[in-house]
């Protein structure tokens, strides 16, 4: 993202979901984010170089969560991705609450993208590292005003012991500051039913502010359908603590839910895992 982390699933719903809810599921998100930097892979601040295939959205979203930056405040967030041509994806990302001061950056910064894979690699059933990038108008936070910019280039490779994402971006906050982004992403294998992931990042917004942050956590693979994480955060923002507990959720389907997927256009949650 965008994350993001983390995304950054090309799937079907399951048969037991009636449309209506995946409609309302679709529109309700679309909201929020409207409302409401490079988008999030869950539960990463990063993402990955992959996106939706083409016609398939993929919704990322947060339930439970909590923040604490000296009082512990409740946070959600959603993503909505959306395949509308080949290699190019739309993000739509939105957190509604409103953080403590000195919280330091945001998993799911308010906002709008698009994605593009520049060079399919192994996160497209290819060989070598998958290449893309993200870019789009940061919005601001709920209450606030101005909108900023964010650039971020993203690389995946994978091999048997696992999978590691890089990202690096570059920003202008929607309070008009520079900020420089740089995040690396390491999963466990691929294979595995339920895998361990680990996140660490640095974020500069310049004479502002300076955010380490170190993440570990796990995502289970329930199937090609729909996947959960779990994770915990600890930062140092301008040498205060922060710490966050994440718990979310991803699925995907077609937008056209009566198409059925097949073997040359998968659900996109198979590129995530």
């Amino acid at each position: 993202m965008s994350g993001c982390g983390c995304g950054p699933l090309n799937r079907r719903l399951p048969e037991f979901i009636p449309r209506r809810i995946a409609v309302a599921s679709v529109v309700g998100i679309c909201a929020l984010a409207w409302a409401a930097p490079a988008s999030a892979y869950r539960p990463f601040d990063g993402t990955d170089a992959a996106v939706a295939d083409v016609g398939e959205v993929e919704i990322e979203f947060q339930p439970i969560g909590a923040l604490r930056a000296g009082p512990t405040k409740g946070l959600s967030d959603a993503i909505f991705n959306f395949g509308f041509a080949d290699r190019w994806e739309l993000v739509l990302q939105g957190t509604p609450q409103v953080l403590p001061e000195g919280s330091g950056p945001i998993s799911v910064s308010n906002g709008a993208f698009l994605k593009y894979v520049l060079q399919p690699g192994v996160l497209q059933d290819k060989s070598g590292p998958s290449v893309a990038t993200e870019f789009g108008p940061l919005l601001p936070p709920s209450g606030g005003s101005g909108v900023g910019f964010g650039l971020t280039g993203i690389v995946s490779q994978r091999w048997d012991w696992g999978t590691v994402h890089l990202n690096a971006a570059s920003n202008l906050t929607p309070d008009q500051h520079g900020e420089l982004f740089f995040d690396a992403i390491i999963e466990g294998p691929s294979k595995w039913k339920v895998r361990p992931v680990f996140e660490i990042y640095s974020d500069s917004v310049v004479t502002q502010s300076q955010t380490f942050s170190g993440l570990v956590g796990a995502i289970w693979q329930v199937n090609d359908k729909l996947s959960f994480d779990a994770a915990v955060r600890y930062a140092s923002v301008d040498g205060r603590p922060v710490s966050e507990l994440r718990v979310g959720m991803t699925f995907g389907f077609p937008l056209i839910l009566s198409q059925p997927a097949t073997a040359q256009a998968p659900f996109a949650g198979a590129r995530r895992h």
